[in-house]
């Protein structure tokens, strides 16, 4: 991986005479950033990589905290890693008052090798499986979110469009209304604005499916990574901007029961070392043209899907969005145009042909998920796994036919189970992640509810 160097923060500097401040983003196993901000008097120490991490920095759980029940082996001492940054990731933050920068970073062991803690590691490992095949992904996403407020006690609302003359809400799903674009106008022209600035290739906005959710796309990418950092980011951009709009949004993939979940769709092609998209078949008049390799894909995906699931619906949240019936898939199911299936082939060009993954919610780390979706592929395309019967255009899908893990518990146990994955991802890092999954879900479960008491207390 290609480090930032001292000529970079130069330049940084020139454009950006102002910034005294640098906030360091390096994500953990959760998808979120782990920050801190250092002087500028630092930022040089930074570049050469005398500022360091501890190593169990990103095994934590959901809200920070860290378990003992990862391997000791592993972690044993809690070991400083190197902090490194990201090349060309330096940006400046529009959304803040004082003049502040941002930088992502990578773990590193203090020899020098990737820090197997980083989850960028994670997919950089992955990706080296495409490069002795001589293939090269493509990836892009698609990321949903609600505008939430204050709602009654210590439940928020979502935030809708207002009714003109009056002081009432609209109500309904105003599904791509644009009068909502109007409303919040300057709230999105200042993600416009700060995607530019921290380069990331936004394309499109609308109003989604649910009273008070969006859907921001960006653009896709010959580097899975940088698509990555262009995801993490963009929920980093929305959340910020919000926080300036006197607003709040969140990436919980169910926050609200009656209304859409929420989710993170992994769009991905392959390409040759030509720039030929092997997905394709130019040769056949079929519609739509599909190759061997992308059947071959496509089975592989299905066959680790309920291994990966754990990744796909990381927390508690996840499996609530999981709703027969709401455009969530519940089995590994394919197929082309059709939006029930979980692994949907878009109407597409011999050159764009692709995979659009459906299953992870927006709560979930994207490095992860693209690691788990290619190495999916991987195993597909070099056993020549296959796809099983494709769901016709227009074919209706029996709310019944569910087949992956609905439960938080069902999926870790799948994922503890998988061959596949700890070849792909490695044996220390799906160990981790499984440690600190399961802390977290026998905390969760452990708390007593409101729903506790309002079912149970009275009656029994």
């Amino acid at each position: 991986m290609n480090t930032g160097s001292h000529a970079e923060l130069e330049r940084f500097l020139e454009q950006n005479p102002g910034v005294q401040m640098l906030e360091i983003l390096m994500p953990d196993m959760n998808g979120i950033f782990r920050c801190k901000r250092i002087h500028r008097s630092e930022f040089t120490a930074l570049v050469d990589g005398a500022l360091k991490a501890v190593a169990t920095q990103p095994l934590v759980t959901t809200m920070g905290e860290y378990s003992n029940e990862v391997d000791p082996r592993l972690v044993a001492g809690e070991p400083d890693k190197q902090i490194l940054p990201v090349c060309g990731s330096l940006a400046p933050v529009p959304w803040l008052a004082s003049p502040t920068g941002q930088v992502l970073a990578n773990l590193y062991e203090l020899s020098g090798k990737p820090a197997w803690v980083d989850p960028r590691h994670v997919l950089a490992g992955v990706l080296e499986h495409f490069a002795r095949l001589g293939l090269r992904p493509v990836v892009a996403t698609e990321l949903e979110f609600y505008l939430v407020g204050p709602g009654d006690g210590s439940v928020p609302r979502p935030l809708l469009g207002r009714i003109p003359g009056t002081g009432m809400e609209q109500k309904g799903i105003q599904y791509a209304m644009a009068e909502d674009m109007w409303q919040y106008d300057a709230f999105l022209d200042d993600i416009r604005r700060a995607c530019d600035l921290q380069g990331v290739p936004m394309t499109t906005m609308l109003s989604e499916f649910a009273p008070g959710q969006w859907e921001v796309n960006t653009r896709h990418v010959d580097d899975p990574l940088l698509a990555c950092d262009h995801a993490l980011l963009l929920k980093r951009i929305v959340k910020g901007v919000a926080l300036q709009h006197g607003m709040s949004a969140t990436f919980m993939a169910k926050p609200f029961a009656g209304s859409a979940g929420s989710g993170l769709h992994i769009h991905a092609s392959l390409y040759d070392e030509q720039g030929n998209n092997v997905f394709a078949d130019p040769a056949s008049d079929a519609v739509p043209a599909l190759s061997p390799l992308l059947l071959n894909a496509i089975g592989g995906l299905a066959e680790t899907m309920a291994d990966a699931m754990a990744i796909f619906a990381p927390n508690a949240n996840s499996y609530r969005r999981f709703v027969p019936g709401t455009y969530v898939p519940l089995s590994p199911s394919w197929g082309y145009n059709h939006r029930d299936v979980s692994l949907r082939i878009p109407v597409s060009g011999h050159q764009n042909r692709r995979i659009e993954h459906r299953v992870a919610g927006a709560d979930a780390n994207p490095y992860l998920v693209t690691a788990a979706v290619l190495a999916g592929m991987h195993h597909g395309i070099t056993r020549r796994c296959e796809p099983g019967v494709m769901v016709a255009e227009g074919a209706q899908l029996s709310t019944r036919d569910i087949s992956l893990p609905a439960r938080w518990e069902q999926a870790l146990a799948a994922f503890d189970r998988s061959q596949v994955l700890p070849q792909y991802l490695g044996a220390a890092y799906c160990s981790a992640f499984s440690s600190m999954r399961h802390s977290e879900c026998e905390a969760f479960h452990a708390r007593i509810s409101n729903l506790d008491y309002e079912w149970y207390l009275r009656a029994i």
